[in-house]
């Protein structure tokens, strides 16, 4: 039986400047950082204590998804308060925060033009 989503992949032209962002300035912490292939290392971060990580590998073909939409959520406690702190932290943010009948929201990209929304409710 299927039990959980493992992991999620982000794709990045430059995987020792998406660790710095990711770790540096969103606070996500690695789990794995070995090397995958020529040029390529497969990285694992942990996002808290969720159970789901983040992949910040890109597999060959696959360059065309760099700086595209993530097609998911990240979550918060609170939208207002991440979305100042991390702004403090250098990270771009395109929109909000945005209060909807469904919860609030904002979106940020990181250093590729990866777009996230970051979500509570």
């Amino acid at each position: 039986m299927i039990t959980q989503i493992k992991f999620v992949g982000v794709p990045v032209s430059d995987q020792d400047r998406a660790l710095a962002f990711y770790t540096e300035k969103l606070g996500f912490e690695v789990a794995t950082d070995q090397p995958m292939g020529p040029g390529q290392r497969w990285i694992e971060l942990r996002i808290g204590n969720a159970p789901t990580r983040l992949t910040l590998f890109t597999p060959p073909g696959h360059e065309d998804r760099i700086g595209t939409f993530f097609n998911g959520s990240l979550q918060c406690d609170d939208v207002e308060a991440t979305h100042r702190q991390l702004s403090q932290r250098g990270v771009e943010f395109v929109e909000g925060p945005a209060k909807q009948p469904w919860g609030t929201f904002a979106k940020f990209r990181d250093p590729d033009g990866n777009t996230f929304v970051l979500s509570s409710g």
